[in-house]
């Protein structure tokens, strides 16, 4: 089993753990529940099940296929000696929150934002979202609060082809979204873009642990944001002292930089290097608020300087031109722009896993 998880080999999670395996960190993980596999039963914690749930303590995946115990599994799973699956963090623990009311809309969204509210209640380090959907008053306080209370939070920035922009809570000004890589360390089809993603990691082929002590292979954000939420727990155990703001910023500036120099679309500041991360030397972060936005500009947001070129020697026919160029791309603008937001509505009524 150990030999299927190759992300772990990607990463050098050997080298990693020789400086931190997530000691005194806890994790929340928001999502279907969780299993007591026999290698995670060991660091899972009692949670709790949202009211839209009923009642429980969150140990139990209400998802046939494992997708909760799946992602609580990349962060902390203990395996047996050098036997079954092995996690990111295998010393921190779990708290697993089952939410989802199945009913979609503003309940959907509600229920989350409930979950975050009792994590924060229990003061948890990290909080690792693989979901996403639409958005309300209540999940935007609730993340605010999270933020506040120097919690990292992690979420999935979405799937293609289903998912066309980064997905709520990612998209959130605070929370760290995560996109996939395949295992050659390059942007994965399936995940979305934009320009709110902070970071990238394997998410192709993901094997780890699933219900009934059996395991499971997944390809999405999901699983990249659960490993970036053990790498998180990493972090937090080796420098206890580090904000949130400081840990987030310390997975971006080491991470190994892909596609455009800097900040891109595809990888966000690049893709996650546990190694620098636990070791490079990290100047403080300065000014920022937003920890998705914790690293040195790229070379495109900085100025030109030198001297501008000359005018065009026919002003009134290059104007003319590009007035009529504007105006049509305008118009085509305002029709995908409502297309796309109709469309989203429709999807964004029901969080979906990924």
């Amino acid at each position: 089993m150990r030999s299927n998880q190759w992300h772990l080999k990607y990463l050098k999670i050997a080298e990693a753990h020789k400086v931190s395996q997530g000691q005194g960190v806890t994790v929340a993980i928001i999502d279907t529940g969780v299993d007591p596999h026999p290698d995670l039963k060991n660091n899972l914690l009692s949670g709790t099940v949202t009211a839209g749930r009923g009642s429980g303590d969150g140990r139990r995946d209400s998802d046939p296929g494992g997708h909760g115990t799946g992602m609580a599994g990349l962060v902390a799973a203990h395996g047996r000696g050098s036997n079954g699956a092995l996690g990111i963090a295998p010393k921190a623990k779990i708290i697993p929150i089952q939410d989802g009311t199945g009913a979609g809309g503003a309940g959907e969204m509600d229920d989350t934002a409930e979950a975050i509210e009792w994590a924060v209640s229990k003061r948890v380090d990290v909080i690792s979202i693989s979901s996403g959907g639409g958005s309300s008053s209540r999940l935007n306080a609730a993340l605010r609060a999270a933020s506040e209370a120097d919690i990292v939070i992690v979420a999935a920035a979405g799937n293609r082809p289903g998912d066309f922009l980064i997905q709520f809570p990612a998209a959130a000004e605070g929370v760290v979204a995560v996109g996939a890589t395949d295992q050659r360390g390059g942007h994965a089809d399936i995940s979305v873009t934009g320009s709110r993603l902070a970071i990238s990691a394997p998410g192709v082929g993901i094997v780890s642990t699933s219900v009934n002590g059996r395991y499971r292979t997944g390809t999405g954000t999901s699983p990249s944001t659960a490993i970036v939420a053990g790498a998180a727990a990493l972090v937090r155990s080796k420098f206890p002292d580090l904000s949130a703001e400081e840990v987030v910023h310390r997975l971006t500036a080491t991470a190994d930089d892909k596609g455009a120099p800097g900040r891109d679309v595809e990888y966000g500041y690049g893709v996650l290097n546990l190694v620098k991360a636990l070791t490079a030397d990290v100047p403080p972060l300065e000014g920022s608020a937003d920890p998705s936005a914790s690293a040195a500009a790229s070379p495109s947001q900085t100025q030109p300087t030198g001297n501008a070129a000359p005018e065009p020697e026919n002003r009134s026919n290059v104007g003319s031109t590009i007035l009529i160029g504007v105006l049509v791309a305008l118009v085509v603008l305002g029709l995908l722009v409502t297309l796309l937001v109709v469309l989203l509505m429709r999807r964004r009524q029901q969080p979906r896993r990924f």
